[in-house]
């Protein structure tokens, strides 16, 4: 799968040196982890290797990776590594990237409930990570993930990056439509999902001071300072299991505007 910038989904990241222990079939793999890569990968991998770190036994499910080798970015030598793939793409991963002792692919819709019980040990803490994926989901679908995470996962974490709203509903040539966005000041909004979202924030770029981080509250209230570039936002939930509440027709309620609206 690739992302709204035609790369690799989870392929990028800082160069990090690998935690684990290696092996000759590793090698070629750590080497491309280590690559240079864009800054939305770094938010990414600084949200998980900072969970990481709070929980070091934890499982990451990394929904709709592709080929993306953040495990060997990230690998502290104890977590496990769960990629969530559609079955054509698991197939390929599997062949170019075989499964490991703490690393495996699953085949199963991102979408469905299935991944979620696949994973072990949620007790141990479990973040999963969304890059390049909900943008291309429909609101209540975003909405339900976030809401099924929050409610199977106490404790846990879910980083995901997003386009801005008016981008939803946009087409380009020979890719998918975009049918979800978010604006930074629809940052609140996200804990209304489920009541077992207990914080959520926007990941800030790399290498930037405490004026870049001033900047970017400001820019949840100041429309004109909202930039087309893709946002990477952490859900964080809370230690005890909470059930959601049920809405008419069995589904948490929207209240985001159908993608593609714009307000005049």
């Amino acid at each position: 799968m690739t992302d709204t910038e035609g790369r690799v989904t989870g392929a990028g990241g800082p160069p990090v040196p690998a935690a684990g222990p290696a092996t000759a079939a590793d090698a070629p793999w750590r080497a491309a982890a280590n690559a240079p890569v864009c800054p939305v990968s770094y938010r990414f991998d600084a949200a998980v290797r900072a969970y990481v770190r709070r929980h070091p036994l934890a499982t990451v499910v990394a929904l709709g990776e592709g080929l993306g080798t953040a495990f060997w970015r990230l690998d502290n030598g104890r977590l496990h590594w769960l990629t969530v793939e559609a079955p054509e793409t698991a197939a390929v991963r599997r062949m170019l990237l075989p499964d490991g002792p703490r690393r495996r692919t699953l085949a199963c819709p991102v979408t469905g409930p299935g991944w979620l019980d696949a994973v072990r040990a949620p007790e141990r803490g479990v973040v999963v990570t969304a890059r390049g994926l909900l943008m291309f989901l429909r609101p209540p679908e975003v909405r339900a993930l976030f809401a099924a995470c929050a409610e199977r996962f106490p404790g846990g974490a879910l980083v995901f990056d997003a386009v801005p709203r008016w981008c939803a509903g946009r087409t380009a040539p020979a890719a998918p439509p975009l049918r979800w966005g978010l604006n930074a000041a629809d940052l609140p909004k996200i804990a209304g999902a489920h009541p077992n979202i207990v914080a959520v924030r926007e990941v800030p770029p790399p290498g930037r001071g405490p004026l870049a981080g001033r900047l970017a509250r400001w820019r949840r209230h100041v429309p004109l300072l909202h930039t087309p570039a893709r946002t990477v936002t952490e859900i964080r939930f809370g230690a005890r299991r909470i059930a959601a509440a049920r809405f008419p027709g069995g589904a948490p309620a929207d209240p985001e505007r159908p993608a593609g609206h714009r307000s005049r």
